[in-house]
Protein backbone atom coordinates (compact mmCIF):
# COMPACT_ATOMS: atom_id res chain seq x y z
CA UNK A 1 0.00 0.00 0.00
CA UNK A 2 1.27 3.48 -0.89
CA UNK A 3 1.18 6.03 1.94
CA UNK A 4 -1.43 8.71 2.55
CA UNK A 5 -1.55 12.38 1.69
CA UNK A 6 -3.35 14.31 4.40
CA UNK A 7 -4.23 17.40 2.41
CA UNK A 8 -3.96 19.06 -0.96
CA UNK A 9 -0.47 20.31 -1.63
CA UNK A 10 -0.18 24.12 -1.49
CA UNK A 11 1.07 24.30 -5.07
CA UNK A 12 -2.17 22.67 -6.22
CA UNK A 13 -4.42 25.26 -4.61
CA UNK A 14 -3.76 27.88 -7.27
CA UNK A 15 -4.48 25.43 -10.09
CA UNK A 16 -7.67 24.30 -8.35
CA UNK A 17 -8.86 27.89 -8.00
CA UNK A 18 -8.10 28.67 -11.63
CA UNK A 19 -10.30 25.73 -12.75
CA UNK A 20 -13.25 26.70 -10.54
CA UNK A 21 -15.29 28.05 -13.42
CA UNK A 22 -15.22 24.63 -15.10
CA UNK A 23 -16.99 22.84 -12.24
CA UNK A 24 -20.74 23.18 -12.61
CA UNK A 25 -22.71 21.70 -9.71
CA UNK A 26 -26.40 21.93 -8.93
CA UNK A 27 -27.57 23.25 -5.57
CA UNK A 28 -28.61 19.72 -4.61
CA UNK A 29 -25.17 18.40 -5.53
CA UNK A 30 -23.49 21.01 -3.35
CA UNK A 31 -25.86 20.20 -0.49
CA UNK A 32 -24.96 16.49 -0.68
CA UNK A 33 -21.24 17.24 -0.91
CA UNK A 34 -21.29 19.57 2.07
CA UNK A 35 -23.27 17.14 4.18
CA UNK A 36 -21.39 13.91 3.43
CA UNK A 37 -18.24 14.29 1.38
CA UNK A 38 -16.20 17.42 2.05
CA UNK A 39 -13.41 17.30 4.62
CA UNK A 40 -14.05 18.97 7.97
CA UNK A 41 -11.68 20.28 10.61
CA UNK A 42 -11.56 19.32 14.30
CA UNK A 43 -14.44 21.69 15.07
CA UNK A 44 -16.64 20.18 12.38
CA UNK A 45 -16.36 23.17 10.04
CA UNK A 46 -15.93 22.61 6.31
CA UNK A 47 -12.24 22.51 5.42
CA UNK A 48 -12.44 22.05 1.65
CA UNK A 49 -14.53 22.98 -1.38
CA UNK A 50 -15.84 20.54 -4.01
CA UNK A 51 -12.93 21.65 -6.19
CA UNK A 52 -10.52 20.76 -3.40
CA UNK A 53 -12.17 17.36 -2.97
CA UNK A 54 -11.62 16.39 -6.59
CA UNK A 55 -8.02 17.63 -6.37
CA UNK A 56 -7.45 15.59 -3.21
CA UNK A 57 -8.82 12.44 -4.86
CA UNK A 58 -6.92 12.89 -8.14
CA UNK A 59 -3.62 13.55 -6.37
CA UNK A 60 -3.95 10.55 -4.06
CA UNK A 61 -5.02 8.02 -6.71
CA UNK A 62 -2.37 9.16 -9.19
CA UNK A 63 0.39 8.44 -6.66
CA UNK A 64 0.00 4.74 -7.51
CA UNK A 65 1.51 5.47 -10.93
CA UNK A 66 4.89 6.03 -9.30
CA UNK A 67 4.99 2.41 -8.20
CA UNK A 68 5.09 1.35 -11.86
CA UNK A 69 7.30 4.11 -13.21
CA UNK A 70 4.34 6.05 -14.58
CA UNK A 71 3.86 9.80 -14.88
CA UNK A 72 2.02 10.75 -11.68
CA UNK A 73 1.54 14.36 -12.71
CA UNK A 74 0.07 13.49 -16.11
CA UNK A 75 -2.47 11.10 -14.63
CA UNK A 76 -3.29 13.48 -11.81
CA UNK A 77 -4.39 16.00 -14.42
CA UNK A 78 -6.29 13.37 -16.41
CA UNK A 79 -8.08 11.99 -13.34
CA UNK A 80 -8.90 15.49 -12.14
CA UNK A 81 -10.22 16.53 -15.53
CA UNK A 82 -12.69 13.68 -15.93
CA UNK A 83 -14.03 14.16 -12.40
CA UNK A 84 -14.34 17.94 -12.65
CA UNK A 85 -16.16 17.64 -15.95
CA UNK A 86 -18.45 15.12 -14.20
CA UNK A 87 -17.69 12.57 -16.93
CA UNK A 88 -16.67 9.93 -14.39
CA UNK A 89 -16.99 9.61 -10.62
CA UNK A 90 -15.73 6.85 -8.33
CA UNK A 91 -17.81 5.29 -5.56
CA UNK A 92 -18.53 7.38 -2.48
CA UNK A 93 -15.81 6.04 -0.12
CA UNK A 94 -13.15 7.11 -2.62
CA UNK A 95 -14.51 10.67 -2.74
CA UNK A 96 -14.84 10.76 1.04
CA UNK A 97 -11.58 9.12 2.11
CA UNK A 98 -8.89 9.42 -0.58
CA UNK A 99 -5.89 11.29 0.76
CA UNK A 100 -7.23 11.37 4.32
CA UNK A 101 -6.11 9.29 7.32
CA UNK A 102 -9.02 6.83 7.06
CA UNK A 103 -8.01 6.06 3.49
CA UNK A 104 -10.60 3.31 2.78
CA UNK A 105 -11.71 3.59 -0.85
CA UNK A 106 -13.93 0.56 -1.54
CA UNK A 107 -17.72 0.45 -1.50
CA UNK A 108 -18.34 -3.29 -1.70
CA UNK A 109 -17.38 -6.11 0.65
CA UNK A 110 -18.55 -9.68 1.28
CA UNK A 111 -17.83 -11.43 4.57
CA UNK A 112 -18.28 -15.12 5.39
CA UNK A 113 -20.49 -16.14 8.31
CA UNK A 114 -19.23 -19.43 9.73
CA UNK A 115 -21.41 -21.88 11.61
CA UNK A 116 -19.92 -21.20 15.03
CA UNK A 117 -20.29 -18.52 17.65
CA UNK A 118 -16.69 -17.25 17.19
CA UNK A 119 -17.19 -17.23 13.41
CA UNK A 120 -20.43 -15.27 13.63
CA UNK A 121 -18.97 -12.63 15.93
CA UNK A 122 -15.74 -12.39 13.92
CA UNK A 123 -17.96 -11.42 10.97
CA UNK A 124 -19.78 -8.91 13.17
CA UNK A 125 -16.50 -7.26 14.21
CA UNK A 126 -15.30 -7.10 10.61
CA UNK A 127 -18.63 -5.57 9.56
CA UNK A 128 -18.27 -2.84 12.17
CA UNK A 129 -14.80 -1.89 10.89
CA UNK A 130 -15.99 -1.84 7.28
CA UNK A 131 -19.03 0.31 8.06
CA UNK A 132 -16.90 2.71 10.07
CA UNK A 133 -14.69 3.16 7.01
CA UNK A 134 -17.59 3.81 4.60
CA UNK A 135 -18.12 0.40 2.98
CA UNK A 136 -21.20 -1.78 2.63
CA UNK A 137 -21.27 -5.48 3.46
CA UNK A 138 -22.87 -8.58 2.04
CA UNK A 139 -23.35 -11.85 3.91
CA UNK A 140 -24.63 -15.30 3.17
CA UNK A 141 -26.20 -16.86 6.25
CA UNK A 142 -26.58 -20.16 4.41
CA UNK A 143 -23.80 -21.90 6.34
CA UNK A 144 -25.64 -21.52 9.66
CA UNK A 145 -27.52 -24.55 10.93
CA UNK A 146 -31.30 -24.16 11.00
CA UNK A 147 -33.48 -23.21 13.92
CA UNK A 148 -33.92 -25.99 16.51
CA UNK A 149 -30.99 -27.98 15.12
CA UNK A 150 -28.62 -29.57 17.62
CA UNK A 151 -25.72 -27.63 19.16
CA UNK A 152 -23.43 -30.35 20.49
CA UNK A 153 -21.13 -27.99 22.37
CA UNK A 154 -23.89 -26.87 24.74
CA UNK A 155 -26.50 -29.59 24.37
CA UNK A 156 -28.96 -26.89 23.36
CA UNK A 157 -30.65 -26.02 20.09
CA UNK A 158 -29.72 -23.49 17.40
CA UNK A 159 -31.68 -20.26 17.02
CA UNK A 160 -31.20 -20.12 13.24
CA UNK A 161 -29.90 -17.59 10.69
CA UNK A 162 -32.65 -14.99 11.05
CA UNK A 163 -32.03 -14.55 14.78
CA UNK A 164 -28.34 -13.85 14.14
CA UNK A 165 -29.19 -11.42 11.34
CA UNK A 166 -30.89 -9.30 14.00
CA UNK A 167 -27.57 -8.90 15.84
CA UNK A 168 -25.92 -7.59 12.68
CA UNK A 169 -28.85 -5.23 12.09
CA UNK A 170 -28.73 -3.74 15.58
CA UNK A 171 -24.96 -3.28 15.37
CA UNK A 172 -25.33 -1.52 12.03
CA UNK A 173 -27.93 0.80 13.51
CA UNK A 174 -25.45 2.25 16.01
CA UNK A 175 -22.50 2.61 13.62
CA UNK A 176 -22.45 5.50 11.17
CA UNK A 177 -20.11 4.90 8.27
CA UNK A 178 -17.23 7.31 8.58
CA UNK A 179 -19.60 9.58 10.47
CA UNK A 180 -21.37 10.35 7.19
CA UNK A 181 -23.02 7.20 5.80
CA UNK A 182 -25.51 4.79 7.26
CA UNK A 183 -24.42 1.18 7.21
CA UNK A 184 -25.88 -0.99 4.47
CA UNK A 185 -26.04 -4.78 4.33
CA UNK A 186 -27.15 -7.60 2.08
CA UNK A 187 -28.36 -10.86 3.63
CA UNK A 188 -28.58 -13.90 1.36
CA UNK A 189 -30.02 -17.31 2.15
CA UNK A 190 -30.09 -20.25 -0.23
CA UNK A 191 -33.56 -21.33 -1.26
CA UNK A 192 -32.78 -24.90 -0.11
CA UNK A 193 -31.95 -23.86 3.47
CA UNK A 194 -34.46 -25.29 5.98
CA UNK A 195 -35.20 -21.79 7.37
CA UNK A 196 -35.93 -20.23 3.97
CA UNK A 197 -39.61 -19.53 4.69
CA UNK A 198 -38.77 -17.65 7.91
CA UNK A 199 -36.14 -15.71 5.97
CA UNK A 200 -38.57 -14.79 3.18
CA UNK A 201 -40.95 -13.22 5.71
CA UNK A 202 -38.25 -11.76 7.95
CA UNK A 203 -38.98 -8.13 7.07
CA UNK A 204 -42.75 -8.30 7.49
CA UNK A 205 -42.37 -7.12 11.08
CA UNK A 206 -42.11 -3.28 11.12
CA UNK A 207 -38.67 -2.02 12.12
CA UNK A 208 -37.05 -5.45 11.81
CA UNK A 209 -33.85 -5.70 9.72
CA UNK A 210 -34.16 -2.09 8.52
CA UNK A 211 -30.45 -1.97 7.69
CA UNK A 212 -30.62 -5.01 5.42
CA UNK A 213 -31.64 -5.77 1.91
CA UNK A 214 -32.45 -9.47 1.78
CA UNK A 215 -32.28 -11.79 -1.22
CA UNK A 216 -33.10 -15.42 -1.84
CA UNK A 217 -30.30 -17.31 -3.59
CA UNK A 218 -32.39 -19.22 -6.13
CA UNK A 219 -30.78 -22.24 -7.78
CA UNK A 220 -31.38 -23.39 -11.34
CA UNK A 221 -33.06 -26.48 -9.89
CA UNK A 222 -35.50 -24.31 -7.97
CA UNK A 223 -36.32 -22.14 -10.98
CA UNK A 224 -37.02 -25.23 -13.10
CA UNK A 225 -39.14 -26.83 -10.36
CA UNK A 226 -41.17 -23.65 -9.95
CA UNK A 227 -42.32 -23.89 -13.56
CA UNK A 228 -43.18 -27.59 -13.42
CA UNK A 229 -44.84 -27.79 -10.02
CA UNK A 230 -41.88 -29.73 -8.63
CA UNK A 231 -40.27 -30.06 -5.22
CA UNK A 232 -36.69 -29.47 -4.04
CA UNK A 233 -34.84 -30.89 -1.04
CA UNK A 234 -34.14 -28.76 2.01
CA UNK A 235 -30.52 -29.33 3.06
CA UNK A 236 -29.12 -28.94 6.57
CA UNK A 237 -25.79 -27.15 6.00
CA UNK A 238 -24.34 -28.69 9.17
CA UNK A 239 -24.21 -32.18 7.67
CA UNK A 240 -25.44 -31.87 4.08
CA UNK A 241 -28.44 -34.12 4.71
CA UNK A 242 -31.92 -33.54 3.32
CA UNK A 243 -34.34 -32.72 6.13
CA UNK A 244 -37.48 -31.94 4.17
CA UNK A 245 -39.05 -31.02 0.86
CA UNK A 246 -40.10 -27.66 -0.50
CA UNK A 247 -42.86 -26.88 -2.99
CA UNK A 248 -41.05 -24.58 -5.43
CA UNK A 249 -44.14 -22.84 -6.87
CA UNK A 250 -45.61 -22.21 -3.43
CA UNK A 251 -42.30 -20.78 -2.21
CA UNK A 252 -41.94 -18.53 -5.25
CA UNK A 253 -45.43 -17.28 -4.52
CA UNK A 254 -44.42 -16.43 -0.94
CA UNK A 255 -41.38 -14.53 -2.21
CA UNK A 256 -43.57 -12.58 -4.63
CA UNK A 257 -46.16 -11.79 -1.95
CA UNK A 258 -43.54 -10.38 0.41
CA UNK A 259 -41.82 -8.40 -2.34
CA UNK A 260 -45.21 -7.04 -3.44
CA UNK A 261 -45.95 -5.96 0.14
CA UNK A 262 -42.60 -4.42 1.00
CA UNK A 263 -39.92 -4.73 -1.69
CA UNK A 264 -38.05 -7.63 -0.03
CA UNK A 265 -36.77 -10.18 -0.67
CA UNK A 266 -35.01 -9.79 -3.99
CA UNK A 267 -33.89 -12.72 -6.09
CA UNK A 268 -30.29 -13.73 -6.85
CA UNK A 269 -29.75 -16.44 -9.44
CA UNK A 270 -26.79 -17.95 -7.65
CA UNK A 271 -25.92 -20.77 -10.08
CA UNK A 272 -25.81 -18.32 -12.99
CA UNK A 273 -23.52 -16.03 -11.00
CA UNK A 274 -21.11 -18.86 -10.25
CA UNK A 275 -21.21 -20.17 -13.81
CA UNK A 276 -20.03 -16.78 -15.07
CA UNK A 277 -17.46 -16.18 -12.32
CA UNK A 278 -13.91 -16.42 -13.70
CA UNK A 279 -12.13 -17.48 -10.49
CA UNK A 280 -11.92 -20.62 -8.36
CA UNK A 281 -14.12 -20.56 -5.28
CA UNK A 282 -17.85 -20.24 -4.72
CA UNK A 283 -19.79 -16.96 -4.72
CA UNK A 284 -22.30 -16.92 -1.84
CA UNK A 285 -23.36 -13.28 -1.64
CA UNK A 286 -23.21 -9.84 -3.21
CA UNK A 287 -22.78 -6.29 -1.98
CA UNK A 288 -25.86 -4.50 -0.52
CA UNK A 289 -27.39 -3.51 -3.86
CA UNK A 290 -26.76 -6.83 -5.57
CA UNK A 291 -24.57 -5.70 -8.46
CA UNK A 292 -21.23 -6.98 -7.17
CA UNK A 293 -20.93 -10.72 -6.44
CA UNK A 294 -17.77 -11.34 -4.42
CA UNK A 295 -15.92 -14.22 -2.84
CA UNK A 296 -15.63 -14.21 0.97
CA UNK A 297 -13.30 -11.39 2.11
CA UNK A 298 -13.17 -9.74 -1.33
CA UNK A 299 -13.76 -6.04 -1.86
CA UNK A 300 -14.30 -4.04 -5.03
CA UNK A 301 -13.93 -0.43 -6.16
CA UNK A 302 -16.68 0.93 -8.40
CA UNK A 303 -16.88 3.93 -10.68
CA UNK A 304 -19.34 5.19 -13.29
CA UNK A 305 -19.13 7.04 -16.59
CA UNK A 306 -21.74 9.78 -17.03
CA UNK A 307 -23.19 8.97 -20.46
CA UNK A 308 -25.29 12.14 -20.51
CA UNK A 309 -22.10 14.22 -20.67
CA UNK A 310 -21.00 12.48 -23.86
CA UNK A 311 -23.92 13.40 -26.14
CA UNK A 312 -23.10 16.08 -28.69
CA UNK A 313 -25.76 17.24 -31.15
CA UNK A 314 -27.83 14.14 -30.52
CA UNK A 315 -24.95 11.69 -31.03
CA UNK A 316 -22.75 9.83 -28.56
CA UNK A 317 -19.07 10.78 -28.59
CA UNK A 318 -17.62 7.28 -28.99
CA UNK A 319 -14.04 8.52 -29.07
CA UNK A 320 -14.36 10.20 -25.68
CA UNK A 321 -16.21 7.17 -24.31
CA UNK A 322 -13.25 4.98 -25.28
CA UNK A 323 -10.83 7.40 -23.63
CA UNK A 324 -12.90 7.47 -20.44
CA UNK A 325 -13.24 3.69 -20.29
CA UNK A 326 -9.48 3.27 -20.51
CA UNK A 327 -8.73 6.07 -18.05
CA UNK A 328 -11.35 4.87 -15.56
CA UNK A 329 -9.91 1.35 -15.54
CA UNK A 330 -6.52 2.81 -14.74
CA UNK A 331 -8.04 4.98 -11.99
CA UNK A 332 -9.82 2.03 -10.39
CA UNK A 333 -6.75 -0.19 -10.60
CA UNK A 334 -4.61 2.55 -9.04
CA UNK A 335 -7.18 2.85 -6.25
CA UNK A 336 -6.54 -0.78 -5.30
CA UNK A 337 -2.90 0.05 -4.62
CA UNK A 338 -3.44 3.21 -2.56
CA UNK A 339 -6.38 1.78 -0.63
CA UNK A 340 -6.17 1.37 3.14
CA UNK A 341 -8.02 -1.88 3.79
CA UNK A 342 -9.95 -2.25 7.06
CA UNK A 343 -8.85 -5.88 7.58
CA UNK A 344 -5.65 -7.63 6.46
CA UNK A 345 -7.50 -10.68 5.14
CA UNK A 346 -9.59 -8.41 2.90
CA UNK A 347 -6.44 -6.78 1.54
CA UNK A 348 -4.81 -10.13 0.81
CA UNK A 349 -7.92 -11.56 -0.89
CA UNK A 350 -8.64 -8.41 -2.92
CA UNK A 351 -5.08 -8.20 -4.22
CA UNK A 352 -5.35 -11.77 -5.51
CA UNK A 353 -8.13 -10.89 -7.97
CA UNK A 354 -7.96 -7.08 -8.26
CA UNK A 355 -11.63 -6.88 -9.27
CA UNK A 356 -12.96 -3.51 -10.40
CA UNK A 357 -16.45 -2.46 -11.46
CA UNK A 358 -16.76 0.22 -14.14
CA UNK A 359 -20.34 1.14 -14.94
CA UNK A 360 -22.50 3.99 -16.17
CA UNK A 361 -24.95 6.60 -15.00
CA UNK A 362 -27.07 9.05 -16.97
CA UNK A 363 -28.35 6.39 -19.39
CA UNK A 364 -31.90 7.77 -19.33
CA UNK A 365 -30.75 11.33 -19.93
CA UNK A 366 -28.45 10.15 -22.71
CA UNK A 367 -31.44 8.56 -24.46
CA UNK A 368 -33.49 11.75 -24.12
CA UNK A 369 -30.67 13.83 -25.58
CA UNK A 370 -30.52 11.37 -28.48
CA UNK A 371 -34.29 11.54 -28.98
CA UNK A 372 -34.88 7.89 -27.99
CA UNK A 373 -37.67 6.66 -25.70
CA UNK A 374 -36.58 4.53 -22.73
CA UNK A 375 -37.70 0.92 -23.20
CA UNK A 376 -38.13 1.19 -26.97
CA UNK A 377 -36.46 -1.27 -29.33
CA UNK A 378 -33.92 1.42 -30.23
CA UNK A 379 -33.08 1.97 -26.54
CA UNK A 380 -32.39 -1.76 -26.14
CA UNK A 381 -30.09 -1.70 -29.16
CA UNK A 382 -28.23 1.31 -27.77
CA UNK A 383 -27.95 -0.31 -24.32
CA UNK A 384 -26.23 -3.37 -25.78
CA UNK A 385 -24.05 -1.32 -28.10
CA UNK A 386 -22.88 1.10 -25.40
CA UNK A 387 -22.21 -1.51 -22.71
CA UNK A 388 -20.59 -3.88 -25.17
CA UNK A 389 -18.28 -1.07 -26.26
CA UNK A 390 -17.40 -0.08 -22.68
CA UNK A 391 -16.65 -3.66 -21.61
CA UNK A 392 -14.56 -4.28 -24.73
CA UNK A 393 -12.47 -1.13 -24.16
CA UNK A 394 -12.24 -1.74 -20.40
CA UNK A 395 -10.94 -5.26 -20.95
CA UNK A 396 -8.43 -3.99 -23.48
CA UNK A 397 -7.24 -1.39 -20.96
CA UNK A 398 -6.96 -4.04 -18.23
CA UNK A 399 -5.04 -6.32 -20.59
CA UNK A 400 -2.60 -3.50 -21.35
CA UNK A 401 -2.13 -2.82 -17.64
CA UNK A 402 -1.57 -6.55 -17.18
CA UNK A 403 1.26 -6.45 -19.70
CA UNK A 404 2.76 -3.38 -18.03
CA UNK A 405 2.25 -4.24 -14.36
CA UNK A 406 1.54 -7.96 -14.29
CA UNK A 407 -1.73 -9.86 -14.29
CA UNK A 408 -3.73 -10.42 -11.11
CA UNK A 409 -2.11 -13.24 -9.06
CA UNK A 410 -4.94 -15.76 -9.65
CA UNK A 411 -4.73 -15.24 -13.42
CA UNK A 412 -3.31 -18.69 -14.20
CA UNK A 413 -6.05 -20.35 -12.13
CA UNK A 414 -8.81 -18.33 -13.80
CA UNK A 415 -10.91 -18.74 -16.91
CA UNK A 416 -9.07 -15.75 -18.37
CA UNK A 417 -5.74 -17.56 -18.61
CA UNK A 418 -6.02 -17.88 -22.40
CA UNK A 419 -5.57 -14.09 -22.63
CA UNK A 420 -1.99 -12.82 -22.91
CA UNK A 421 -2.50 -10.81 -19.72
CA UNK A 422 -5.23 -9.28 -17.58
CA UNK A 423 -4.76 -6.91 -14.66
CA UNK A 424 -8.27 -7.33 -13.20
CA UNK A 425 -10.41 -10.46 -12.84
CA UNK A 426 -13.54 -8.43 -13.61
CA UNK A 427 -13.84 -4.94 -15.05
CA UNK A 428 -17.51 -3.92 -15.40
CA UNK A 429 -20.46 -3.58 -13.01
CA UNK A 430 -23.69 -1.56 -13.20
CA UNK A 431 -24.16 0.16 -9.84
CA UNK A 432 -27.19 2.24 -8.76
CA UNK A 433 -25.04 5.42 -8.40
CA UNK A 434 -27.43 6.91 -5.82
CA UNK A 435 -25.57 9.94 -4.49
CA UNK A 436 -22.83 10.20 -7.10
CA UNK A 437 -25.51 10.69 -9.76
CA UNK A 438 -26.82 13.63 -7.70
CA UNK A 439 -23.29 15.07 -7.69
CA UNK A 440 -23.01 14.48 -11.44
CA UNK A 441 -26.44 16.05 -11.99
CA UNK A 442 -27.81 13.15 -13.97
CA UNK A 443 -30.16 10.15 -13.80
CA UNK A 444 -29.21 7.16 -11.65
CA UNK A 445 -27.40 4.21 -13.19
CA UNK A 446 -29.44 2.69 -16.00
CA UNK A 447 -32.78 3.62 -14.44
CA UNK A 448 -35.38 5.69 -16.29
CA UNK A 449 -36.15 9.12 -14.88
CA UNK A 450 -38.03 8.40 -11.66
CA UNK A 451 -40.32 11.35 -12.34
CA UNK A 452 -40.11 14.76 -13.98
CA UNK A 453 -40.61 16.34 -10.57
CA UNK A 454 -40.20 14.55 -7.25
CA UNK A 455 -38.94 14.85 -3.70
CA UNK A 456 -35.80 12.94 -2.69
CA UNK A 457 -35.40 12.10 1.01
CA UNK A 458 -31.71 11.94 1.94
CA UNK A 459 -29.22 13.27 4.44
CA UNK A 460 -30.77 12.05 7.66
CA UNK A 461 -34.24 13.36 6.91
CA UNK A 462 -33.49 16.31 4.62
CA UNK A 463 -35.61 16.76 1.48
CA UNK A 464 -34.41 17.75 -1.98
CA UNK A 465 -36.91 18.87 -4.62
CA UNK A 466 -35.78 17.72 -8.05
CA UNK A 467 -37.27 18.91 -11.34
CA UNK A 468 -35.99 17.61 -14.68
CA UNK A 469 -34.08 20.49 -16.28
CA UNK A 470 -34.15 18.60 -19.57
CA UNK A 471 -37.94 18.57 -19.67
CA UNK A 472 -38.27 22.18 -18.58
CA UNK A 473 -35.80 23.33 -21.25
CA UNK A 474 -37.53 21.23 -23.91
CA UNK A 475 -40.99 22.44 -22.89
CA UNK A 476 -39.83 26.06 -22.98
CA UNK A 477 -38.29 25.59 -26.42
CA UNK A 478 -41.58 24.09 -27.66
CA UNK A 479 -43.58 26.94 -26.13
CA UNK A 480 -45.66 24.76 -23.81
CA UNK A 481 -44.09 25.61 -20.44
CA UNK A 482 -46.79 27.28 -18.34
CA UNK A 483 -47.55 27.62 -14.66
CA UNK A 484 -50.39 25.12 -15.14
CA UNK A 485 -48.01 22.55 -16.66
CA UNK A 486 -45.55 23.09 -13.83
CA UNK A 487 -48.32 22.49 -11.29
CA UNK A 488 -49.43 19.32 -13.08
CA UNK A 489 -45.84 18.13 -13.23
CA UNK A 490 -45.29 18.60 -9.52
CA UNK A 491 -48.55 16.82 -8.72
CA UNK A 492 -48.32 13.92 -11.16
CA UNK A 493 -44.59 13.45 -11.83
CA UNK A 494 -45.29 12.51 -15.44
CA UNK A 495 -46.68 14.13 -18.58
CA UNK A 496 -48.03 10.89 -20.02
CA UNK A 497 -51.72 11.44 -20.62
CA UNK A 498 -51.60 15.26 -20.49
CA UNK A 499 -53.55 16.65 -23.44
CA UNK A 500 -51.47 19.85 -23.64
CA UNK A 501 -48.18 17.95 -24.06
CA UNK A 502 -47.36 16.69 -27.58
CA UNK A 503 -47.29 12.92 -28.01
CA UNK A 504 -43.63 12.81 -29.02
CA UNK A 505 -42.65 14.48 -25.72
CA UNK A 506 -44.87 12.12 -23.74
CA UNK A 507 -42.99 9.20 -25.32
CA UNK A 508 -39.56 10.76 -24.91
CA UNK A 509 -39.99 11.73 -21.27
CA UNK A 510 -41.43 8.50 -19.92
CA UNK A 511 -40.79 7.92 -16.23
CA UNK A 512 -40.19 4.82 -14.09
CA UNK A 513 -43.87 4.13 -13.51
CA UNK A 514 -44.72 4.74 -17.19
CA UNK A 515 -42.32 1.98 -18.28
CA UNK A 516 -43.80 -1.52 -18.29
CA UNK A 517 -42.24 -4.24 -16.16
CA UNK A 518 -41.30 -6.13 -19.33
CA UNK A 519 -39.32 -3.15 -20.61
CA UNK A 520 -37.59 -2.63 -17.25
CA UNK A 521 -36.39 -6.24 -17.35
CA UNK A 522 -35.40 -6.00 -21.01
CA UNK A 523 -33.14 -3.01 -20.30
CA UNK A 524 -31.51 -4.85 -17.39
CA UNK A 525 -30.96 -7.93 -19.52
CA UNK A 526 -29.44 -5.87 -22.35
CA UNK A 527 -26.83 -4.45 -20.00
CA UNK A 528 -26.20 -7.80 -18.31
CA UNK A 529 -25.19 -9.37 -21.64
CA UNK A 530 -22.08 -7.19 -21.65
CA UNK A 531 -21.32 -6.80 -17.93
CA UNK A 532 -18.74 -8.93 -16.11
CA UNK A 533 -20.34 -8.72 -12.70
CA UNK A 534 -24.04 -7.95 -12.26
CA UNK A 535 -26.54 -5.13 -12.78
CA UNK A 536 -28.32 -3.12 -10.12
CA UNK A 537 -31.75 -2.23 -11.49
CA UNK A 538 -35.15 -1.80 -9.86
CA UNK A 539 -38.27 -2.92 -11.67
CA UNK A 540 -40.68 -0.19 -10.59
CA UNK A 541 -44.31 -1.25 -10.39
CA UNK A 542 -47.39 0.89 -9.99
CA UNK A 543 -49.23 0.73 -6.68
CA UNK A 544 -52.01 -1.20 -8.45
CA UNK A 545 -49.65 -4.03 -9.51
CA UNK A 546 -50.51 -7.56 -8.37
CA UNK A 547 -48.53 -10.48 -6.93
CA UNK A 548 -48.89 -12.12 -10.35
CA UNK A 549 -47.10 -9.13 -11.88
CA UNK A 550 -44.19 -9.72 -9.50
CA UNK A 551 -44.03 -13.41 -10.40
CA UNK A 552 -43.93 -12.48 -14.07
CA UNK A 553 -40.93 -10.22 -13.43
CA UNK A 554 -39.00 -13.02 -11.70
CA UNK A 555 -39.58 -15.41 -14.59
CA UNK A 556 -38.71 -12.82 -17.23
CA UNK A 557 -35.49 -11.87 -15.46
CA UNK A 558 -34.39 -15.48 -15.20
CA UNK A 559 -35.33 -16.32 -18.77
CA UNK A 560 -33.54 -13.27 -20.19
CA UNK A 561 -30.21 -13.95 -18.47
CA UNK A 562 -30.22 -11.54 -15.53
CA UNK A 563 -28.16 -12.48 -12.45
CA UNK A 564 -30.77 -11.18 -10.05
CA UNK A 565 -33.82 -8.94 -9.87
CA UNK A 566 -35.45 -6.49 -7.47
CA UNK A 567 -39.01 -5.19 -7.67
CA UNK A 568 -40.54 -2.22 -5.90
CA UNK A 569 -44.23 -1.47 -5.93
CA UNK A 570 -44.73 2.24 -5.41
CA UNK A 571 -45.92 3.09 -1.90
CA UNK A 572 -45.49 -0.42 -0.53
CA UNK A 573 -43.12 0.82 2.17
CA UNK A 574 -41.09 3.88 3.15
CA UNK A 575 -38.94 5.03 0.25
CA UNK A 576 -36.38 7.59 -0.85
CA UNK A 577 -38.23 9.07 -3.84
CA UNK A 578 -41.79 10.40 -3.68
CA UNK A 579 -44.09 11.85 -6.29
CA UNK A 580 -45.64 15.18 -5.37
CA UNK A 581 -49.19 13.82 -5.60
CA UNK A 582 -50.54 14.82 -2.25
CA UNK A 583 -48.54 12.37 -0.15
CA UNK A 584 -47.18 13.86 3.02
CA UNK A 585 -43.90 13.01 4.68
CA UNK A 586 -43.32 14.39 8.19
CA UNK A 587 -40.95 17.33 8.23
CA UNK A 588 -40.79 17.75 4.46
CA UNK A 589 -41.51 21.29 3.28
CA UNK A 590 -42.28 20.06 -0.26
CA UNK A 591 -44.97 17.54 0.72
CA UNK A 592 -48.64 18.04 1.44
Amino acid sequence: MIGDVEAIRPDRQKESASMAEKLSLSSNARAVLEKRYLRRDERGALAETPEDMFERVAYHISRAEGRYGGDCEYYRREFLGMMRRLEFLPNSPTLMNAGLPLGQLSACFVLPVEDSLPGIFDALKSMALIHQSGGGTGFSFSRLRPKNDVVSATGGVASGPVSFMRIFDVATDVIKQGGRRRGANMAVLRVDHPDIQEFIRAKEKPGFLENFNISVAATDEFMRAERTGGMIDLINPRNGLAVGRLDAAETMGQIAECAWAGGDPGMIFIDRINAAHPLPGVIESTNPCGEQPLLPYESCNLGSINLARLVENGRLNWERLEELASLAVRFLDDAIDVNRYPIRQIEETTLQSRKIGLGVMGFAEMLILMGVSYGSAESLRIAEEVMGFITQKARAASALLGEERGSFPLFEQSRLKSWPAMRNATVTTIAPTGTISIIAGTSSGIEPLFALAFVRHVLEGACLLEVSPLFEATARSRGIWTSELQTDLTRRGTVVGLANVPQDLQELFVTALDVSAEKHVAIQAAFQKHTDNAVSKTVNLRQSATVSDVLKVYRLAYDQGCKGVTVFRYGSRSQVLYLGNGETVPGCKYCG
